[in-house]
């Protein structure tokens, strides 16, 4: 195996593992604190997520599109970069302590404002204490990203991806003795004490820590040796506004929108699927999304780089098609497989049958997105392959406003009693999923304009073909679940017994899927029955 493949294959165990370890992770938060119609949750979730979407808006708007390419560049100096990269460390850490702080002061007002709809003091109150003890985790996921980053582009790939599993692992401890301890009803949030909000939220926050101290442990693979350095005149940081200014307007933008989106979901916390139902049902739809597109679509998106590199459009056009004919043929039979067994996946992160049923709405209406999302992934990065950022955010600040008419949409129904309480989550997910297809529309129309033909027709009449398939394998997924009992069947009994009904169904219509393709003699699935039968071999 070569060493590009060595280093795939343990990126890719290490995201299955972090995936893997952070679902059982929820499992265990959802069991201790509930899920739908638990305010505590809903709680939680908003302070624990505020930390992480801030620290994503610096780090799509400087780390990822400034730093780590100095870093590279960094590495050809006569020092090996440890000057650069000590001077890049000393003004990261500052710059987070300082972030740290900000947070601190200003999280009780930005928690009071997204949960402005619920009308809970007691809520708001816990809300702010657990938003106190979280706020620190901003710095450890800038540490950690910082950290992990620079190892990355030392060619030290596996600690950066594995790292999150022991975040994962320590909170599943930490939750099961704060469960053990606290015992009694915790999903509401009157339950909850400063001194138990407290613990929940150290808990929380030493788990990220934690994270970020594990990469220590590899630090000297990298061969460099970091000194405080605070002389950053004349460093070649002055460009990081001009350089990042557009992906950081976007993330901006982004996080926003989410906060909207957020702030409307609220005004069903504690009587209907909320943030916490929101959260869960796009980690579900995140496993195959990341396992997928990011594995499969990461290497062709350096192809694609490398064809724009050498001014090969034509190059370019075949690779973009296709990569999403092979995205596609993926993803769809995915999303069929997730589609038919969102009752028993969400049994899995919920007390019963029937808050199953109602997480499962929101899961499928995060799923009618999917197909467009992996579409756009391509597109997006074929616009960065050729330089260009601008157009991105044009796009991009399109969906934000889709996102936000239809979160206002959802929330003015819900308010004239036409939309359902219990669907006000799902409303929310689907104006989500619909701000994808739009974006994806807009961006694939201007990657034409810019590159001429992108084999268009040929990528749609092939996703047809998936989706066409799909639709019979569903039926046999929903055939076989129905059989099992459906919703009042066995595969609602408890954790386990939807895994495995989730499993079974899963599997069903997986085999249905390729073998209808494979009898139409799709390319896509003859390949993946070529491949397993020369790993077979």
């Amino acid at each position: 195996m070569t060493g590009v493949g060595r280093a795939s294959l343990l990126l890719g165990a290490g995201t299955l593992a972090s995936r893997v370890t952070g679902f059982a992770r929820t499992i265990v938060l959802a069991g201790m604190i509930g899920t739908v119609g638990s305010s505590a949750a809903d709680a939680f979730s908003v302070a624990n997520q505020l930390p992480s979407t801030v620290f994503n808006l610096i780090s799509a708007g400087v780390l990822t599109a400034v730093l780590v390419p100095q870093i590279v560049r960094a590495g050809a100096h006569q020092d090996g970069g440890n000057a650069f990269i000590s001077k890049v460390f000393t003004l990261g850490l500052v710059a987070l302590s300082a972030v740290t702080v900000l947070l601190l002061v200003v999280s009780p007002l930005i928690v009071t404002v997204l949960l402005r709809e619920t009308g809970d003091p007691v809520q708001t109150e816990l809300a702010v204490w657990l938003a106190y003890w979280c706020a620190p985790q901003i710095f450890f996921y800038g540490a950690f990203a910082l950290v992990g980053e620079t190892m990355n582009a030392r060619r030290v790939f596996g600690p950066y991806m594995w790292a999150p599993a022991t975040n994962n692992i320590v909170s599943i401890a930490g939750f099961l003795i704060i469960g053990a301890i606290f015992r009694g009803d915790l999903t509401e949030s009157s339950a909850w004490s400063p001194g138990m909000a407290a613990t929940l939220g150290i808990t929380a926050t030493l788990s990220v820590a934690l994270q970020a101290v594990t990469l220590a442990f590899f630090w000297r693979k990298t061969g460099l040796r970091i000194r405080p350095d605070f002389r950053w005149r004349g460093a070649g940081l002055g460009n990081l506004g001009r350089a990042g200014g557009w992906t950081f307007v976007m993330a901006l933008a982004a996080m926003l929108a989410g906060f909207y989106q957020t702030a409307v979901t609220m005004a069903s916390s504690g009587d209907a699927a909320s943030v916490t139902v929101l959260n869960n049902a796009w980690l579900l739809f995140m496993l195959p999304y990341a396992l997928i597109v990011f594995s499969i679509g990461t290497p062709y998106f350096t192809r694609i780089a490398e064809g724009a590199a050498a001014g090969d459009h034509e190059r370019v056009r075949r690779d973009v098609s296709r990569s999403i004919r092979t995205l596609g043929f993926f993803v769809v039979g995915a999303a069929a497989a997730v589609a038919t067994a969102s009752v028993p996946l969400s049994r899995m992160l919920t007390q019963n049958g029937h808050d199953a049923v109602e997480a499962a709405a929101v899961l499928l209406a995060y799923l009618v997105g999917i197909l467009p999302m992996a579409v756009l992934f391509i597109v997006q990065r074929t616009f960065y392959a050729l330089g260009d950022t601008r157009t991105p955010f044009a796009f991009t600040l399109i969906q934000c406003i889709v996102v936000v008419a239809t979160a206002a949409a959802a929330s003015w129904l819900a308010h004239i009693e036409t939309l359902p309480i219990e669907l006000l989550a799902a409303a929310v997910a689907l104006g989500q999923s619909i701000s994808f297809i739009v974006q994806t529309l807009i961006a694939s129309a201007l990657l034409r304009r810019r590159l001429g033909r992108i084999g268009a027709r040929r990528w749609a009449r092939s996703l047809i073909g998936f989706l066409a398939a799909a639709l019979p394998a569903a039926v046999g997924g929903v055939g076989l679940y129905a059989l099992s009992g459906g919703t009042n069947g066995w595969t609602s009994l408890g954790v386990v017994a939807g895994a495995v009904g989730a499993i079974l169904v899963g599997a069903l219509v997986l085999g249905i899927y390729v073998g209808i393709l494979l009898l139409a003699r799709a390319d896509e699935a003859r390949s993946l029955a070529s491949v397993l039968q020369n790993r077979r071999r």
